[in-house]
């Protein structure tokens, strides 16, 4: 059975645009010490918008 790893959070990815959750995912806190921002697509936007991490989870 895997170890379950102490470093990674899990997070949530808020649009930049329309500020709606639309994918959770996680990260390593050691190696990514930055807020994680990607361009994803937005369902609601109908776009690739840009991302932002977030905490909080909806």
């Amino acid at each position: 059975m895997a170890k379950k790893n102490k470093n990674r959070i899990i997070i949530a990815l808020l649009c930049g645009e329309c500020k709606a959750q639309n994918y959770i995912t996680e990260r390593n806190k050691i190696n990514t010490e930055a807020k994680l921002a990607l361009k994803k697509y937005c369902k609601w936007c109908k776009k690739k918008t840009e991302h932002k991490e977030s905490s909080k989870l909806k």
